[in-house]
């Protein structure tokens, strides 16, 4: 992302100041969502990688509940929170298949 260099501009009004406040909150609360996100998505694939089948069951079990509460809170779309549970459920399936 380019930013400019300019300083930027302070809002005047009121109301302004206040959605810039909760902007900030807003931010830092998804920017957290996002993170843990990305994370139990790691989790999973890395047990996947390492090949212990019931490591990566269970942990993927904690992975659906996270990335639904995602999806529920709007940070993404459910489409997309479907999609990358149904990815991880295939990964999980495909090792217990060649366990």
């Amino acid at each position: 992302m380019a930013t400019s260099s300019k300083a930027k501009k302070t809002v005047r009004i009121a109301s302004g100041r206040k959605r810039v406040r909760q902007d900030v909150k807003l931010n830092a609360a998804n920017t957290a969502l996002r993170s843990k996100f990305r994370t139990v998505i790691k989790n999973v694939q890395k047990a996947v990688a390492a090949g212990d089948k019931a490591k990566a069951t269970e942990i993927f079990k904690a992975a659906q509940s996270v990335i639904d509460s995602v999806a529920d809170k709007g940070l993404f779309h459910k489409n997309k929170a479907a999609r990358h549970k149904s990815r991880l459920s295939a990964k999980v399936k495909a090792l217990a298949t060649t366990a």
